[in-house]
């Protein structure tokens, strides 16, 4: 069957508007050529990126507790896990932590935190003060924060952060399947409020918690309602003493077939592979930036191990790109 392979990503290049009846047909081939999709997205990945990926590295800075009951979260205090549990760590010592990123060939740095949001004036001058010294050092500060109204987005702004991150998590028709402690539209409003105050934004979510194809293809296209810069995709590496400690894992291939999918649908965004991978796409890891992701979380994640930072950069040069440091 022809679906018009080349035309679909002539179409992502030239016009950026893939809707999402092509979506659903690129779908459809990759499911029969995968690695025709794969090769096409990574041609749309090196028109708009060229040959850098970029790498991050994040802390959890404050651990456990989280009131709210997204079902795929260790942090949650409606589950039980071996989560730790511990407060804001204090600015010098994420400072080191940025630093330590930094030596290991990370470019931006993320402070996240458990919680709704920030909660206390105490925790905002830590995070402002670990702000202001991991700028300093010469790594761009990023925060996962939680909820944000324009005027805590403006105070993160005027402390000199580069970016925000707030994941969606999955698609709006299955958010209440996922979590039911706060509305879809509040998470939309947070990116929306950093953007307004001029805080370059991350926003992506969580693949493998039970969605269909159609649902993360949903999820790519209300991202890019959102035109936000940066894609983190999850998958999820089920943690015992969550509702989904049992959900099976996404074979690599269906991996691979989401990211090429949400490289044609944000064809000039950049799109990170994060939590999960390792355990996810195994010995296709490599092919993730083959499939289209410009961009890799490199070393621990929040409650579960990563990779160290120097695998993550000989896979990519061994690949014929180069890390953006």
């Amino acid at each position: 069957m022809d679906y018009g392979l080349e035309a679909l990503k002539d179409k992502a290049i030239k016009k950026r508007n893939i809707d999402y009846d092509d979506a659903m047909r690129l779908y459809s081939a990759g499911l029969n050529r995968p690695f025709t999709i794969f090769a096409y997205a990574a041609e749309i990945m090196e028109f708009f990126k060229g040959k850098k990926i970029s790498l991050c590295s994040i802390v959890n800075a404050k651990s456990g507790l989280c009131p709210e009951n997204c079902k795929f979260c260790a942090q949650s205090s409606h589950h039980h896990t071996d989560a730790d549990i511990y407060p804001l760590l204090p600015a010098q010592e994420l400072i080191k932590r940025a630093k330590e990123a930094k030596e290991h060939g990370a470019r931006m740095f993320g402070i996240v935190t458990s919680g709704t949001q920030i909660d206390t004036e105490a925790e905002w001058e830590t995070i402002e003060e670990a702000i202001r010294g991991i700028n300093a050092i010469g790594i761009k500060p990023c925060g996962s924060l939680g909820m944000l109204d324009e005027s805590g987005a403006r105070r993160l702004k005027e402390a000199g952060l580069f970016r925000y991150h707030h994941n969606l998590e999955t698609a709006r028709s299955n958010f209440d399947n996922i979590c039911t402690t706060h509305r879809y539209e509040e998470d939309i409003e947070t990116i929306k409020n950093a953007k307004k105050v001029g805080l370059s934004t991350c926003c992506g979510g969580i693949i493998g918690l039970g969605e269909t194809m159609e649902q993360r293809i949903e999820l790519a296209f209300t991202i890019k309602e959102l035109d936000v810069d940066s894609v983190p995709i999850n998958i999820l590496n089920p943690i015992k003493g969550t509702p989904l400690e049992n959900q099976p894992l996404l074979s690599p291939m269906e991996v691979l077939l989401t990211l090429a999918l949400f490289r044609f649908i944000l064809p000039d965004k950049d799109i990170k592979v994060c939590g999960g991978k390792e355990r996810n796409l195994r010995q296709l890891l490599p092919l993730a930036i083959v499939a289209g992701c410009n961009s890799l979380m490199t070393g621990n994640y929040l409650t579960t191990p990563g990779r160290d930072a120097s695998s993550d950069i000989e896979m990519v040069m061994d690949l014929g790109f180069y890390p953006d440091i």
